[in-house]
């Protein structure tokens, strides 16, 4: 990977939906250049896909919380249960097997406090893998950025 490629990544995570033309101009590269290092960026999965960033708040997700959950027991096929469960819920954005004082770090978007209350109460702490729900409901997003930076 070049600098060229580099310049294609940055561009492309600002604007997912970018045009070859237009990519072109930005990294001053031919459109044939930019089609054909974007298609080998997409084939060896440095590119995973494009998508559109939402509002949370303006489609009725006003609530996010940071879950800690720590496991009951520990072993390949209750973490796989676990795992199963979690790709399951559409209240989990986001979810991590961590180090530290918890298993797994849960990013939850709800509409509202009732919804998180109803997933918490009805959905994780009933759920036979786990021992403890720890939750922080984030108040303000201070950042946010999608993607990655790259050292100059």
């Amino acid at each position: 990977m070049d600098q060229f490629d580099i310049s294609i990544l940055v561009a492309l995570q600002d604007d997912g939906a970018m045009t070859n033309a237009a990519l072109s101009e930005r990294v001053n590269l031919s459109a044939s250049q930019v089609s054909r290092r974007r298609q080998a960026l997409e084939a060896a999965g440095v590119i995973e896909g494009y998508a559109a960033r939402l509002n949370p708040q303006k489609l009725g997700f006003g609530m996010r919380a940071m879950t800690r959950i720590n496991l009951r027991h520990h072993g390949q096929e209750r973490e796989d249960e676990f795992a199963r469960f979690i790709a399951e819920r559409p209240e989990i954005a986001m979810a991590f097997s961590v180090s530290g004082d918890a298993d797994y770090v849960l990013d939850i978007r709800v509409a509202d406090l009732d919804a998180f209350a109803t997933f918490i109460h009805t959905f994780l702490l009933p759920h036979p893998q786990v021992s403890q729900v720890r939750s922080d409901i984030v108040l303000r997003t201070m950042k946010d950025r999608p993607g990655l930076v790259f050292p100059s």
